[in-house]
């Protein structure tokens, strides 16, 4: 099982394992959801339809639905695999005190949602080759709740989920110290997660990689 490179060009310039890219400063987002892919999503179950309904209102009612002064905006996540050992990445989330998948806000400048998981993944798992696999399908929406911090009030993120791949599962370098990566089976992940609605990917990623 190999995989294969997926015709997607980048946006941007990879930055070095474990370094925030630097977003030059006056650069705001660009408004729309870009790729068109929330528009065309078919949800499955009650749940995510209820979570795309209330994607598809923002994305059309606020100028910028990325913008972290909204009480919901946007975010972009993946789930990465070894599809050669059908094994998947998580990341411990210190703020949330889980293993997720990785992923996280738009730069200012950006609106692509697949773009914005792709950078994210590069940044905190230090995996150069990730591609979208099998295919740059959006795989899961979940509008996720998010407690208050000392630097951020209560807030909802609305959560634009992608499946991405590597060749080599052993190049992972965590982004710090405090965010440590493990490859797990989907069981292993499964049991680790809990009643995370990460499970729905974990779900769909194991009929992906069946059919791989």
């Amino acid at each position: 099982m190999s995989v294969t490179q997926v015709s997607y060009r980048p946006l941007r310039e990879t930055p070095a394992p474990g370094a925030r890219r630097r977003v030059p400063e006056g650069l705001w987002h660009h408004g729309p959801v870009g790729n068109g892919q929330l528009t065309g999503y078919q949800a499955a179950g009650e749940t995510e339809a209820a979570d795309l309904k209330r994607m598809n209102r923002l994305a059309a009612s606020v100028p910028d639905p990325w913008s972290r002064a909204l009480p919901l905006h946007f975010t972009a996540s993946a789930l990465v695999m070894h599809p050669e050992s059908r094994r998947v990445l998580l990341r411990w989330h210190v703020k949330h005190g889980l293993w997720l998948q990785v992923g996280g806000h738009g730069d200012p400048g950006e609106s692509d949602p697949l773009q914005i998981a792709l950078r994210e993944a590069r940044e905190e798992t230090g995996l150069t080759d990730l591609v979208p696999w099998p295919d740059a399908a959006l795989r899961h929406v979940a509008v996720c709740h998010v407690p208050p911090s000392a630097t951020e009030p209560e807030h909802e993120h609305a959560d634009l989920r992608y499946f991405l791949a590597t060749a080599n599962p052993d190049a992972i370098t965590p982004e710090d110290d405090r965010s440590p990566l493990r490859w797990l089976s989907i069981d292993e992940a499964r049991e680790v997660i809990g009643a995370n609605n990460l499970r729905h990917m974990l779900d769909r990623a194991d009929a992906v990689l069946a059919r791989a």
